[in-house]
């Protein structure tokens, strides 16, 4: 049963705020199988050996994120912070642990606005130790583990340190997502030495060792929360931020904590859709653009109308997402608003079936004149236990920054912050005071891992992309909640509006040359793409078959691992 604030139902569409318990609790099938998808497959493997030896999903997860932290330091690592949704079996409890980035103690709301030009210098917020927020995936590893685990982090960790140590063919997606910083990450002595050769970026299959990183993670794992956050890990880490022109403090270390929260959830059809909260924008809108859908009859419409719909209803999930998300624990968040059928019937109302809505017609942040990676996996257990993970450390290599000593690159999440209200961040979007810099606030995230939850089907999914992120759970969602399985769920073309700037991002072939032209003579500004975006991964349980699926994205089909495991 749910526990919520207030339920209400509109156009087929039941809407639950605050959900804590599942609306399925009584059942007690359980999976035939395990499934693990994530962006590398050594990271599966290393979650597949836990489940092998007596671990659950949880254990698994542990497992799985410190390797990823290793194997894909272009995403994510124990530098950077996580959203990790999990689902508990036994009590039918679904809980968000919230283990993203916090700013340091002395981050102040204009660090980054020249003094002169009275402008944002995005270098700064993107470029060395001021743009690194205290990490929260450490925490994280070690919070699950406890909590929820049955194994000890040296066990868990153990795959991930192993890795560190022995090194690993340095692969296709390090290769492509390197090229993006090589210049920055000479600039980090650290960095350079660690990641790159003479100077040189890594070619593929260079194994690449990192001893440092292996005993950070040794520390981890024989001390727990204290071995990364206190002592001569927390005191290297803040002197070493410190000498490098960064702002860090060992306090910020010390004081670093994960939040559970409630996740989001609310019905679409036959699914109850569990979803990420605050300081996530990911369920708040994916729920807003849901229920703006479900007005429309959009089964019967053509390719055309249904783009034509969503885009319009990611518009304005997008504008709300600008004006009104941040960290709850700092800024009133009007979810119940946001997520009421009434207002979205408001909005639903605004939209033209015929004329795309210009963004600046619409009443929110101006864009100023001016001008990815995260990673995400997802797990269920033969126990029903389940697991949508995302971690990240921002751009491409975060931060480029490692603290001599530690073997981790820092991230540059201080980014996602409204560095100056209107200003947009790397990844174009706007925002406000909601999300304005504050010493220990955590930065308004895109992050959304997702449990879509009906009689006959259980999914798990997320992916990296930056702000295109909630459009495309939106749209693999969609995809699952229609019967595709797995694999065909993450490989569905992608489309993506944002509100700012006003352009229908493609991905190559996703619409025909035709449908474009038909798309531009509504009023659209289409921007096709020449390379694919994401890398999502999902597991699916078919309880009517009995049957377990797990699918990688194909745009790294070199990369990612998927696997089922009896």
């Amino acid at each position: 049963m749910f526990v919520h604030l207030r339920a209400v139902r509109n156009l087929g569409f039941w809407l639950v705020f605050i959900a804590v318990n599942s609306s399925f609790a009584n059942d007690s099938v359980r999976p035939p199988e395990a499934a693990i998808a994530s962006a590398n497959k050594l990271a599966t493997q290393a979650g597949a050996a836990i489940l092998a030896d007596g671990g659950n999903a949880f254990d698994a997860a542990v497992a799985v994120s410190a390797a990823l932290s290793v194997v894909e330091p272009e995403s994510s690592g124990i530098g950077g912070g996580a959203f990790a949704l999990l689902h508990i079996s036994e009590t039918q409890r679904d809980v968000f642990v919230d283990a993203r980035e916090t700013a340091p103690s002395r981050a102040e709301r204009d660090m980054y606005i020249d003094a002169k030009t009275g402008e944002a210098n995005r270098s700064l917020s993107v470029n060395g130790p001021l743009a690194a927020a205290i990490p929260g995936l450490p925490a994280a590893l070690v919070h699950v583990q406890e909590k929820y685990g049955r194994l000890k982090l040296k066990q868990t960790l153990a795959p991930a340190i192993r890795y560190a140590e022995k090194g690993f063919a340095w692969g296709d997606k390090n290769v492509a997502m390197q090229s993006f910083r090589v210049d920055t990450l000479k600039t980090s002595p650290a960095a350079a030495k660690q990641f790159l050769l003479n100077g040189v970026a890594l070619k593929k299959g260079y194994i690449l060792r990192q001893p440092d990183l292996a005993k950070t993670l040794k520390l981890i794992a024989d001390q727990g929360h204290d071995g990364f956050y206190r002592g001569k890990n927390a005191d290297m880490m803040s002197s070493g931020v410190q000498a490098a022109g960064g702002i860090w403090q060992a306090a910020d270390l010390h004081s670093y904590r994960v939040v559970e929260r409630a996740p989001l959830s609310f019905r679409y059809g036959d699914f109850e859709v569990v979803t990420a909260p605050p300081p996530s924008s990911g369920g708040v809108a994916l729920a807003a653009i849901m229920q703006i859908i479900a007005g429309f009859d959009v089964a019967k419409m053509s390719k055309v109308e249904r783009a034509h719909v969503l885009i319009e209803a990611m518009r304005r999930a997008y504008r709300d997402r600008a004006i009104y998300l941040g960290d709850p624990d700092f800024a009133k968040i009007p979810v119940e608003m946001l997520m009421s059928p009434h207002y979205a019937a408001g909005l639903r109302a605004s939209i033209n079936t015929e004329k795309a809505t210009p963004s600046d017609m619409l009443p929110g942040i101006a864009m100023k004149a001016g001008g990815t990676d995260t990673t995400h996996f997802s797990i269920i257990d033969r126990e029903g236990n389940r697991v949508a993970w995302t971690q990240t450390v921002n751009l491409p290599f975060g931060a480029a920054f490692v603290v001599p000593g530690t073997g981790f690159l820092l991230n540059n999440e201080m980014d996602d912050f409204s560095v100056k209200p209107g200003t947009p961040n790397a990844f174009g979007l706007v925002g406000d005071d909601a999300n304005a810099i504050e010493p220990g606030k955590r930065p308004l995230s895109s992050m959304t891992p997702t449990f879509l939850v009906s009689k006959d089907r259980v999914a798990v999914l997320g992916t990296p992309g930056g702000s295109r992120i909630i459009t495309m759970v939106l749209i693999s969602a969609l995809e699952l909640m229609n019967g595709a399985d797995a694999q065909a769920a993450v490989s569905v073309p992608r489309m993506h509006h944002q509100y700012l700037p006003d352009a229908v991002s493609l991905e190559p072939d996703a619409f025909s040359a035709e449908e474009i032209k038909a798309l531009q003579a509504r009023g659209f500004t289409v921007s096709p793409s020449e390379r694919p975006w994401g890398n999502m991964q999902i597991v699916v349980w078919d309880k009517v078959k009995s049957l377990m699926s797990a699918g990688s994205d194909p745009r790294w089909k070199t990369v990612g691992g998927a696997s089922v495991y009896r």
